[in-house]
């Protein structure tokens, strides 16, 4: 066969035409990665998007799937890990993928990396606020383990309530809180949130998996917080994250 496309295109042509046909080692899209994903047994996605958030490295809600662009390289293993996590009959299983997602390392985008959100100025005196409350929760409710970490004020978060970033690459672990969350609620709810988010904090720094399973609950219920997360309206169901 190859000896008669030599005869038909020529051979510099036939070495050509071969390249173009072999796939591409890794996604270059959301599209190829969808592709590549549904040939790994995902039915229930229908569209596929690219980000820049390292604090939500996959999420998904109904057939539409966000991924970070740095899962593109992942090797296979990885991306079977996002297939189970969205298609996994039970609990368990996408806990697992969990964590075998969260082991990707996703390197910097060489497009530099994503502007970090700060407390705003008119917002520093709350994040203050939140800052003392937190020394003082520590003390009470974890028996002053807890590392001091970074209490800021996002104006970002719209559906999410709070959220806390895991410690990684040498940086510490950062609790945010969302300003319209504090508006709307005021200052006993947000406390709440704090709190469900110190336990992400001590789940990440007992190293333990940072999810709401079976630890998180007791814990929650230790320290007597209500295990389910309150969100806001509106609020995607599911979400990953190495952080969340």
């Amino acid at each position: 066969m190859l000896r008669a496309l030599k005869s038909f295109f020529g051979a510099g042509d036939v070495g050509q035409l071969a390249l173009e046909l072999e796939a591409p080692a890794h996604p270059r899209d959301a599209d190829e990665l969808l592709a590549r994903l549904r040939s790994l047994g995902m039915k229930r996605i229908t569209e596929c998007e690219l980000t820049r958030n390292r604090n939500v490295m996959v999420s998904y809600r109904g057939t539409r799937l966000r991924v970070h662009e740095g899962y593109l390289t992942a090797p296979e293993d990885i991306q079977r890990a996002i297939v189970v996590f969205v298609e996994g009959r039970t609990r368990a299983m996408r806990r697992e993928a969990q964590k075998k997602i969260v082991t990707h390392v996703v390197e910097a985008s060489p497009r530099g990396p994503a502007r970090k959100e700060r407390t705003l100025p008119a917002d520093e005196p709350i994040a203050e606020r939140l800052a003392e409350w937190h020394a003082r929760l520590n003390e009470s409710h974890f028996g002053g383990t807890l590392k001091t970490v970074p209490v800021r004020v996002s104006r970002r978060m719209k559906s999410r309530l709070g959220h806390y970033t895991a410690a990684q690459r040498g940086e510490q672990g950062e609790i945010a809180i969302s300003y319209r969350h504090i508006r709307r609620h005021g200052l006993h709810e947000a406390l709440h949130t704090l709190l469900h988010e110190m336990v992400h904090q001590w789940q990440d720094e007992t190293g333990r998996p940072i999810d709401h399973g079976a630890a998180f609950r007791a814990k929650a219920r230790a320290i007597g917080i209500a295990a389910a997360a309150r969100r806001a309206p509106g609020a995607e169901p599911f979400r990953l994250a190495a952080n969340e």
